[in-house]
């Protein structure tokens, strides 16, 4: 395991500390008042590689510069400090605008043997540690043959298509990867990490939503063998249900942060032709009421 630094809970305090040493009040959600609303830490988990992103409401803070050195000297395995701006109310968590504003671009960490540059806003599981085994019993799911192309929907960074892709390439098959994202950034560290791990010539990204592009997919009666599915707590939509029947992938694997929602959709599905071969649940929240769940079908 790499060496840890301070530690994620210590670099939150930290950055308090620094916010009210220089006068940077914290946002109240309530009264829409303040400026720092959240800041989020992401620690590799096989390498020593720190990002922080700190969420404010506005670009302009007081003694920012100041404010920002003092972040990223809180712990020296940080490599990335992110401002990301988040005026809009509600609770959700980060904006539309995001620069760095001290070191590299991306962090980087590795999963089942696959390297991995995350930006700030790209999609990464919070406990990697579950994450490989999350991943495993997808793309054990997958069962992936010779010549078979994987279509990788709300594939953010690429991580499931890209580890599903080269666990196949270290077996000698040979498989075509599409991945679908309709976060630009989370496209970006996909075709980045394609080119990281060797796998340019079989992996392909597209920013564009999942539902739009599977139901293109279906009206074009492209070939798809296996599909895997990511999507968010809401779940994926009747109309991609619906073109994902239409394609007739041999298998399905379906990773939800909802079971709620996960329900729903595979009655779809299965109405739609397919079998349920397993479903198993993953501890990925410890000590909360939460976890999250692999599907696995196969067409009938």
């Amino acid at each position: 395991m790499p060496r840890r630094g301070t530690g994620a809970r210590q670099i939150l305090n930290g950055i308090a500390r620094e916010a009210e040493r220089l006068h940077i009040p914290a946002f109240n959600e309530d009264k829409h008042l303040g400026l720092l609303r959240y800041a989020v830490v992401r620690c590799g988990w096989r390498t020593d590689q720190i990002m922080v992103t700190l969420v404010t409401a506005q670009r302009d803070l007081p003694h920012a510069q100041e404010f920002f050195e003092a972040v990223a000297a809180l712990d020296p395995h940080i490599v990335t400090v992110a401002q990301n701006i988040n005026g809009r109310p509600g609770n959700a968590i980060l904006g539309e605008e995001t620069r760095i504003v001290y070191g590299a671009e991306c962090m980087r960490d590795q999963l089942l043997g696959c390297e991995f540059d995350i930006s700030p806003t790209a999609f990464y599981q919070t406990n990697p540690q579950q994450t490989e085994l999350l991943y495993q019993l997808a793309i054990d799911g997958m069962d992936l043959r010779q010549d078979d192309v994987l279509m990788d929907a709300y594939c953010g960074s690429g991580t499931i298509g890209l580890c599903a892709a080269k666990e196949a390439q270290n077996k000698g098959i040979g498989i075509m990867l599409l991945g679908v994202e309709r976060n630009p950034a989370g496209i970006a560290d996909a075709r980045r990490n394609a080119e990281l791990n060797g796998l340019t010539r079989s992996a392909w990204f597209m920013a564009d939503d999942a539902t739009d592009y599977i139901l293109d997919a279906a009206d074009n009666n492209e070939r798809v063998d296996v599909l895997s599915i990511d999507p968010p707590r809401a779940g994926s939509t009747p109309e991609f249900l619906e073109a994902a029947c239409a394609l007739k992938p041999r298998r399905i694997t379906y990773i939800s942060c909802n079971p709620v929602t996960q329900e729903r959709d595979l009655h779809q599905l299965l109405d739609g032709g397919y079998r349920l071969l397993k479903i198993t649940p993953v501890d990925m929240f410890p000590h909360t009421d939460h976890t999250e769940t692999v599907a696995v079908l196969e067409r009938r």
